[in-house]
Order: structure tokens, then C-alpha cells, then sequence
């Protein structure tokens, strides 16, 4: 307990003085083009810079307790970021930065190097996968070379390498028990080898890969990967846990989660809010696919069993609304991380034996068959929220996607600069559908409520979605 309220006291101590500095690079990206600098140098809204600029405080930000996107860039609105082009390579001018990103005047090895992963991949997408015409964005197969050639910038991508990739998605603002809980889980799964890979943030995205690091030192792993792979709209909210030594940045919500499902070997899902439901509902209609079938996938839902009412509460909303074929696509398991651990084990055993039997490769899930509705990027408003269609008679794996897009629109909402700022301005979203499927839906987001899991604890949470049946 000191040794946390010594952390807690730095922080508090330091949070609000700003820092600046010089830095170099010490893993990748040690020079850009002139055309790359200058796009860096941009000042208007949306511009290049700007998002270079959201990314790289969210990662100076490191180690802080928010998920307010604005209230961060409102405290540190004086914030920039500059890129210095010398004759040895470049370096980057931090302004006004988050002091907590330092320690005695300089900057952390580890956000520095998460720095620089946000630089490489800012300018990779921006130069590379959108602005080069190589890749169709409008079709499946240029979405899935895109996703692929991301990750194998950003060194994912380990070919001769075994299996051991263990997902673990959640909530960033689960309760005490809950994250305990989620390092157990990631101590057992270090034990026997395996790494961990999340969505970068706090909470159960944390909580896995703390609990790692000590399973991989009592076996003596000493290169442990703790993998976070985010997008620009999220990690504002969801800044990058100081566990995470591989930062991936893809450019929207939907390459983020097929950068998941591509890269890794199994999931475990813990108890989280509408992110977590979206992206249960993106796994389910994804295997939903007919090509899928006979695809092994090892999916876990777990938690303490103080959770048991949560995932009763999941269960049932994926049978009302998906049918009762679909919770055989997963196994709930409460209570027992060991169990846990041996089924991940189990399960990724099977995914290797299946790609050595159909030649396809260890580090990247060729064979999975992803519908163009799951990888579309689904641009959040009011209007798009309206017009999401929910009904019992569609067939599963669409009306999975539109389940989908209604709770990545209540994430924007809840946390994203944006979204908030679409609601402040608007009001609330409306969400419309087909009643057998409203009500449930309506059930699920008032357990969320009822349970604290829209908002960081103690926060009160004002709905920013409405439900007409």
C-alpha cells in the first residue's frame, strides 16, 4: 500500500507542471523525408499534426486516472509537439508536456519510446497506407493488406515464431476486484508462456499485463510482450499503461479490432462497459461467418465471481438478440484464473495444429473471413445512429454489426472528444430497432448504469444514448 500512495503522491504532486524537452529516438524512425516534416508541421484542425499531437500527449500522459478526452486537452491546451530535422536524423520538442512523462528533468525511457511508435505509425498510414493509392480502403482484401502492412511496420508481425498471443479485452473502469482479478489471470497465462496483447489503457487492458510481467520472471522470459494496439480516437481517453513495450497506432476503430483478431492466438474477455460489448458483438459476427465454421478460436469470458451477474447478463443478451448457436462460440468460466490459463493453453494448441495443417502462417490469421460490414469504418452522428437497422428477422452476423456500431456510437459519446461534443451540442443519440432486440439491448445498457461501468468510479454517469422501440 506505500508503495501505491507513493505513486499516487508523484503524480498528484506533479501533474500540472508542464515540461519541456528535446528528444532522439532510440528504437525506430530515426529520419523523415522534408514532405513528411512539413505535414508534421501543420497547425489546422484535423491536419496531420493535430493527431500527432492528441497521440503523443495521450502518451505523455501515461499513468494518469481519466478517460475525459477534453478535460485532458483542455488542461494541457498549450501543449505541442515539434519535429526538428538535423543533420544526424531528427529529434522532437515537446512543449508544455505532462511532467509526470519525466523524472529529474528527463523523460522516461518507456514513454519515450512509445513516442516514437506514435510518430512512426502517424506518418506510415498517413503517407504509406492512405495517401499512397496502393491499397483499395474500399474493399475487404485492401483492408486486410492494410491492417497487415501496419503491423508489419511496426514490428507485430514475428514470423518462426510458436503461437502465444493471448487478447484481453475489458473495461477500463472495472472496480478493485475486478482488476485483481484480471492480474491473476495475466500471471497464470505469464507462467506458462504466454504474451499478452490489449487495447493499451488501464484497467483490464493494465491488469493482464502487470500480472504477466511476474509470470514471465519466475520463468525467466526476459522478452515479455506487452502489445497495446489503439486508434486515434481512443487513446486520448485510454492513454498507454506503462506496462506496454510494443505500441501499435491503426487509423480507425475497425482496423484496431481486426488488427486484434489477425495478430492474436486467443481472447479472454473480462467485465467492461459498451467498448467491451462492442467488442464481444465485433468477435461473435465475425465467427458468425459461414467461412469460420470449422476455424478454431479460443474465446473466454471470465471474471471474479462477484462477476457472475454481469456475464448472466451478457449471455442472455447475445442469446436474445443472436440465438442460442451463437453462445456456443464461447465459454464463461468465473472464479477460476487457473482454469482459465490450461484452456487458453488448450485452445491456442488447436489454432497451431490447424495453421500447420493449412499452410497458413503463425503470426497473421489469414484464414479468417471477415464481412466487408465488420471492417467499414462507421462514422458516428446522429443521423448514422438513426438509421441503424435492428431487427429480430435479419440474419445474425449483420445485425451483429449494427450491434456493433450502436455501442462503438455510445463509446464515442461516453468518452471521445468528439462524440462528447456531437451530444453536448445535439443531445442524445437515438437508437431504433425491432422491440425483441430493444428491450434486451435496453436491459444490458441499464445493468452498465446500474453497475458504474460507463464512467471511472464515483463519476455519475449522464446517458448519452436513447432507446426507441
Amino acid at each position: 500500500m506505500t508503495d501505491v500512495r507513493a505513486v499516487k503522491e508523484r503524480e498528484a504532486a506533479v501533474i500540472d507542471n508542464g515540461q519541456s524537452a528535446r528528444v532522439a529516438p532510440s528504437r525506430s524512425l530515426e529520419v523523415l523525408s522534408q514532405l513528411e516534416v512539413s505535414q508534421l508541421h501543420g497547425t489546422s484542425l484535423g491536419s496531420l499534426h493535430e493527431v500527432f499531437r492528441r497521440c503523443a500527449l495521450a502518451v505523455l500522459n501515461s499513468g494518469t486516472n481519466t478517460d475525459d478526452a477534453r478535460a485532458v486537452l483542455e488542461q494541457y491546451r498549450d501543449f505541442d509537439i515539434r519535429i526538428l530535422q538535423q543533420a544526424r536524423g531528427i529529434k522532437l520538442e515537446v512543449v508544455n508536456a505532462p511532467a509526470i512523462a519525466f523524472v529529474d528533468g528527463a523523460m522516461i525511457q518507456g514513454i519515450k519510446e512509445l513516442l516514437f511508435a506514435v510518430l512512426r505509425d502517424i506518418v506510415y498510414i498517413d503517407n504509406e497506407i492512405q495517401g499512397s493509392g496502393r491499397y483499395d480502403l474500399t474493399g475487404s482484401g485492401g483492408i486486410t493488406d492494410a491492417v497487415f502492412h501496419i503491423l508489419r511496420n511496426a514490428r507485430v508481425l514475428k514470423p518462426q515464431v510458436e503461437p502465444r498471443i493471448a487478447v484481453c479485452w475489458g473495461g477500463h473502469s472495472i472496480g478493485r476486484e475486478e482488476y485483481d482479478y484480471t492480474k491473476v489471470v495475466g500471471y497464470e497465462l505469464g507462467l506458462r508462456g504466454l504474451n499478452v496483447c490489449t487495447g493499451c489503457g488501464p484497467g483490464a487492458m493494465k491488469g493482464p499485463m502487470k500480472g504477466a510481467t511476474i509470470g514471465h520472471s519466475k520463468q525467466r522470459i526476459r522478452r515479455g510482450r506487452y502489445i497495446g494496439i489503439t486508434e486515434p480516437g481512443i487513446i486520448a481517453a485510454e492513454s498507454p499503461n506503462p506496462i506496454v513495450n510494443e505500441l501499435v497506432i491503426m487509423p480507425d476503430i475497425e482496423k484496431r479490432l481486426e488488427a486484434f483478431v489477425r495478430a492474436g492466438h486467443g481472447f479472454v474477455v473480462f467485465p467492461g462497459g459498451a467498448g467491451t460489448a462492442e467488442e464481444i458483438l465485433y468477435l461473435l459476427g465475425v465467427l458468425l461467418h459461414p467461412g469460420n465454421a470449422e476455424l478454431p478460436f479460443p474465446l473466454i469470458f471470465t471474471g471474479p465471481r462477484s462477476s457472475a451477474d454481469y456475464f448472466r447478463r451478457i449471455n442472455d443478451f447475445i442469446g436474445a438478440t443472436l440465438g442460442a448457436d451463437t453462445q456456443r462460440l464461447y465459454r464463461i468460466i468465473v472464479g477460476d484464473p487457473v482454469e482459465v490459463a490450461r484452456a487458453m493453453i488448450a485452445g491456442i494448441d488447436e489454432v497451431r495444429k490447424f495453421r500447420l495443417a493449412t499452410s497458413d502462417a503463425f503470426h497473421f490469421n489469414w484464414s479468417l473471413k471477415i464481412d466487408a460490414a465488420f471492417q467499414s469504418p462507421f462514422e458516428v452522428s446522429h443521423e448514422s445512429m438513426a438509421a441503424l437497422e435492428m431487427h429480430a428477422h435479419m440474419e445474425r452476423h449483420t445485425l451483429a454489426a449494427n450491434l456493433r456500431r450502436a455501442f462503438s456510437g455510445i463509446v464515442a459519446g461516453n468518452v471521445k472528444d468528439r462524440g462528447i461534443r456531437l451530444i453536448e451540442r445535439y443531445g442524445e443519440f437515438e437508437i431504433r430497432g425491432d422491440r425483441r432486440i430493444m428491450r434486451p439491448l435496453d436491459e444490458l445498457l441499464a445493468s452498465f448504469v446500474a453497475q458504474k461501468r460507463m464512467r471511472l468510479p464515483g463519476s455519475h454517469y449522464v446517458p448519452c444514448y436513447r432507446i426507441v422501440a
